[in-house]
């Protein structure tokens, strides 16, 4: 099973660019299914309903809230849990959320039947992710960072064989401060000021990562980075 997940994507030509080269990315990776973060997609804040089919809010957002936090998919006659989980460190204050790991290990439990798991962990702390990394080794198939918007080098295969990397990157404005103009940015560093983030007109570029997944033991077998601009 051949998995591309795409890193967060920022703003509406970021949406548009996908929905144009996904299908030829597709055919020439050989991918069997697509995950893609789109907390960005409208207009780099938030999501809106005309951007999505199937959405998986984080899993461990305090109890009571609407949503689900994963959602188990069959393609291709092989059943894939994708989950979403918020990080912690260096976050407070910004989300109200339980603890990611406990919640990652319940949710597991429950789903042990099913051997390709994937966790989209959306952290600003690397250390956190690597950490949920390793606490999930041989549990699940894989788990890979977003948020950051930064595609790192680290992308790796576990011991017990959980592929990871810290961070996937951002579908969005190249040569921009996380999607957004930076001379708007620069007001923040320069004069301590809050300023509107407004989304680059510079040229899309797709950051994700490619996991090929054994399909009998969940086991990642490869794991490499994706850039297109």
């Amino acid at each position: 099973m051949r998995i591309l997940a795409i890193g967060d994507i920022v703003g509406q030509r970021a949406v548009e660019k996908l929905q144009k080269e996904l299908s030829e990315i597709k055919k020439k990776e050989n991918i069997d299914f697509v995950i893609a973060n789109g907390e960005n997609a409208a207009n780099g804040n938030g999501i809106t309903k005309d951007l999505f089919e199937r959405l998986v809010r984080p899993a461990n957002v305090s109890k009571g809230r609407p949503g689900k936090g994963y959602t188990v998919i069959e393609k291709n006659g092989e059943k894939i849990l994708v989950m979403n989980l918020f990080g912690r460190k260096y976050m407070e204050g910004i989300y109200y959320s339980d603890n990611p790991f406990i919640t990652a290990q319940e949710i597991i439990k429950q789903t042990e039947d099913i051997p390709i798991k994937v966790i989209d962990f959306h952290a600003e702390c690397t250390g956190e992710k690597f950490m949920m990394a390793y606490f999930l080794d041989g549990q699940v198939s894989a788990v890979y960072g977003t948020h950051t918007h930064v595609p790192t080098a680290d992308e790796t295969i576990m011991p017990k064989g959980t592929g990871f990397i810290t961070d996937v990157g951002m579908t969005g404005p190249c040569c921009s401060e996380l999607g957004t103009i930076p001379e708007n940015g620069l007001k923040r560093y320069l004069n301590d000021l809050n300023v509107e983030d407004i989304i680059s007109d510079n040229p899309i570029r797709i950051n994700g990562c490619i996991f090929e997944i054994d399909e009998n033991t969940g086991k990642t077998n490869s794991i490499r980075r994706v850039q297109i601009n």
